[in-house]
């Protein structure tokens, strides 16, 4: 059994780390928080070009803990984007397949996909969600705010109790808000019931998949800006100087970052193992799924305050921009459930 990333594993996360550093710089970040877009097409189209929007693909030879370790990248650079919903949207599509006339669940092809040309154009919707041509966006269950919502083409509606929906943008009701989450913007969306393809019925094992698959996302890009905020916070005790030395050299900071890294570095074995259990539909993948999502959520953004509270006064500037992993942590807590129903179900799993 391996514990370590693969050489290939390692390159793909460099490469997606390289790409944002050029696309996504921090001036960008706050050019983009101080406008009112919700989706950055640069930075989009810079990671699109990789090849990553076909990781979940049944034939790319990857899985969810390669697209978790994007995610992680991804989280780290706090990215703009719906990239958790692109990449499920493409694994929904390349398992059901519905716009080819195929499906491999028991009720047979989607009865209508007459609206599937008009996102592609000559193009197989798949290929154009791999291309990232066609953006998809997540609304998890019940809820009604999804990411980059206003430049969606499509929207992944992935709700354990419902089933999973394909949902065309222009059959939706999308009103900005006001977002605590500056670099990824969410926006309230109203879709009726019967609105775009069924793809999975909550029978349908493939839903709960999908549900559990958002779940370790959501914690790979936590975990991502944890250990940003703790490498940000840890670099500034090195340079900033009191008292004629280095604040890094004060026992009580020491302590602080101390117990940063040491909330962090072991949370990640649990999003590799949930991603893992996952791809290899181990029997607790689903309670994997829950821890992963409850404990990193809850470690970023206890993360995200201690950093704060390491840089001192800038900590809260908006120029610094610590901010912006501050927020996003707030968001990761909320979105797709709080850590108190993750654990509830955990439990409930494993018959407590």
């Amino acid at each position: 059994m391996h514990f370590h990333l693969t050489e290939e594993q390692k390159a793909i996360q460099d490469a997606v780390r390289g790409t944002l550093a050029d696309s996504w710089p921090i001036e960008r970040v706050h050019a983009f928080a101080d406008g009112d877009e919700d989706f950055d097409r640069t930075s989009w189209d810079a990671l699109m070009a990789l090849g990553l929007g076909g990781m979940l693909a049944p034939d790319s030879g990857m899985g969810l803990l390669d697209a978790a370790l994007v995610c992680e990248v991804a989280g780290e650079a706090a990215a703009a984007g719906p990239l958790i919903g692109q990449l499920l949207a493409v694994a929904a599509v390349a398992v059901h397949n519905p716009f080819s006339g195929e499906s491999r669940g028991p009720e047979g092809p989607a009865a209508n996909a007459s609206w599937a040309p008009a996102f592609a154009g000559e193009q197989p919707l798949l290929d154009a969600l791999i291309s990232g041509e066609v953006v998809a966006t997540l609304l998890h269950g019940d809820s009604e705010y999804a990411p980059s919502a206003r430049a969606a083409d499509l929207f992944l509606i992935v709700d354990r109790a419902k089933g999973v929906r394909l949902v065309p943008a222009a059959e939706a009701a999308i009103e900005a808000v006001k977002a605590a989450d500056r670099t990824r913007p969410m926006s309230k969306v109203a879709i009726p019931e019967d609105a775009g393809e069924t793809l999975f019925t909550a029978a349908d094992p493939m839903a709960a998949r999908l549900a559990d698959a958002a779940l370790v996302l959501v914690a790979a890009d936590a975990l991502g800006g944890a250990q940003k905020v703790t490498d940000m916070s840890v670099a500034y005790a090195k340079e900033r100087e009191q008292f004629g030395q280095p604040i890094g050299r004060f026992q009580a900071l020491k302590h602080q970052l101390a117990h940063m890294a040491l909330a962090v570095e072991p949370a990640r074995a649990l999003v590799w193992y949930a991603a893992y259990a996952w791809d290899a539909a181990l029997p607790d993948a689903p309670r994997a799924a829950a821890m992963a999502k409850a404990h990193l959520c809850d470690t970023y953004v206890n993360a995200t305050r201690a950093a704060v509270a390491a840089h001192g006064g800038i900590g809260y500037t908006w120029e610094y921009g610590l901010n912006y992993w501050f927020r996003r942590a707030m968001a990761d807590r909320a979105w797709l459930g709080s850590p108190a129903e993750h654990r509830t179900r955990a439990a409930t799993i494993a018959g407590w």
